[in-house]
């Protein structure tokens, strides 16, 4: 298990459990959030990660807005599936968005098996944002979804065309299997999505 539904816990109700459950099918939870002077509500979906589920949540990354992708610090196998999770992305998502690419468990320094060097150079090459979050902690998931919502809103305010849209590098962020998360965003008029795995 990653944490992805840990993160979401921490992050809309400031609670961590050692037992949390694994995530089966779909979940979601909102919150309200301030970002560059606008009020926005949340509305992250938490999808399953277990292969069996996969059909379930493709579903989930139409009408996204943003997409949080988790990998465990602990595992490189989860971070090696982060690779068929951007390959389910690419194949549904028609525009493109912004997407996170998440090392979660950061507090496990003993136990890290992928670095912060890998973890930010993979974000870099895949156009994604990069953080390092401890669902345990509290450390970074305030700054992922701030960052993510911030980007998601300028992406809304620019009515360039979508397919014009590029994501930011990674560089430019100070910061047992890989999931995603989705987003959605809406102030109290429009609306928007944001989804993790």
């Amino acid at each position: 298990m990653v944490g992805k539904s840990s993160i979401l816990m921490r992050y809309t109700d400031d609670l961590f459990s050692q037992s949390y459950i694994m995530s089966i099918g779909v979940d979601f939870k909102y919150k309200t959030v301030e970002i560059n002077g606008k009020r926005l509500r949340l509305q992250i979906w938490d999808t399953a990660g277990q292969d069996r589920f996969r059909t379930i949540t493709a579903a989930y990354y139409r009408g996204a807005e943003g997409i949080i992708i988790v990998y465990s610090v602990d595992s490189n196998e989860s971070f090696q599936n982060t690779h068929s999770w951007l390959a389910d992305m690419n194949k549904h998502v028609e525009q493109k968005i912004p997407v996170a690419l998440v090392g979660n468990k950061c507090d496990l320094v003993s136990e890290r098996q992928v670095t912060s060097d890998m973890g930010r150079k993979y974000a870099e090459e895949h156009n994604c944002l990069y953080f390092e979050t401890s669902a345990k902690t509290g450390n970074g998931i305030n700054q992922l979804f701030t960052s993510i919502a911030s980007e998601i809103l300028r992406h809304k305010e620019e009515p360039v065309a979508a397919t014009e849209f590029t994501r930011p590098s990674a560089a430019t962020q100070n910061e047992k299997s890989g999931h995603s998360t989705t987003t959605q965003v809406s102030d109290t008029k429009p609306k928007g999505k944001c989804c993790g795995h």
